[in-house]
């Protein structure tokens, strides 16, 4: 019985080999692939959505815009078509959660440094204050890595509307005026067609982890 054993050894590991390997196709083929969901607006807290699109259930996209980087160059879809990218809202003397947002879009920054189909937008929510000059000053105290990562100003209004109508992460009261102020920790994911990805506190290492995971994840389907 031992010598029977002993003569199939080598085909009987063989065998299991083979029979791991089966297993593990099967199982990554019927293993279904995770996928972001696409936001709608009717799918966001009605707080954070403007009420002109809180009904929208479909084909939401952002909206085109043209705003000026800490460079003073012209930033528009343009810039960011065929990207995925990560957006933001701040301001540079904010002393309460900017700082963090900030210093947490610099981690993403560095994480993907050498990824060049994945860039980062910030805006800025006081443009009346944070001109160009002030947004390279700030852009340089943070180490912001041009070719990936824009701050960017403009008209108040233009801005608003993109977080409220576009971005889908500001409450609906104000109209952008002098009196109008827009303070959120979301960070934005939108893919190569425009679409809202996901929402993360971009004031919480393990949202930030999340994010850079589902950025994976998007690549893989796009």
């Amino acid at each position: 019985m031992l010598r029977f054993f002993a003569k199939y050894k080598f085909f009987a590991i063989v065998l299991f080999i083979l029979s791991a390997i089966i297993i593990s196709i099967i199982y990554s083929i019927l293993k279904p692939k995770r996928v972001l969901r696409v936001y709608e607006p009717d799918m966001v807290s009605t707080e954070l959505v403007d009420s002109t699109v809180q009904h929208v259930r479909k084909y939401h996209k952002i909206k085109d815009f043209s705003l000026l980087n800490q460079n003073g160059e012209k930033v528009t879809q343009a810039n960011y078509e065929n990207k995925i990218y990560v957006a933001d809202f701040f301001f540079t003397t904010c002393q309460t959660i900017c700082p963090i947002m900030t210093g947490n879009m610099k981690n993403i920054q560095k994480e993907l440094k050498n990824d060049s189909e994945v860039l980062l937008l910030s805006h800025t929510v006081i443009p009346e204050t944070d001109d160009v000059p002030q947004l390279k000053k700030y852009a340089i105290e943070k180490g912001v890595d041009d070719t990936k990562w824009n701050m960017v100003t403009g008209d108040k209004k233009h801005i608003y509307d993109l977080a409220r109508k576009s971005y889908l992460v500001a409450k609906t009261d104000g109209d952008g005026g002098p009196y109008d102020m827009i303070h959120t920790e979301n960070f934005v994911l939108v893919d190569k067609k425009k679409r809202i990805r996901g929402f993360y506190d971009g004031t919480k290492e393990e949202e930030i982890k999340r994010l850079l995971d589902d950025i994976k994840v998007l690549k893989q389907s796009q």
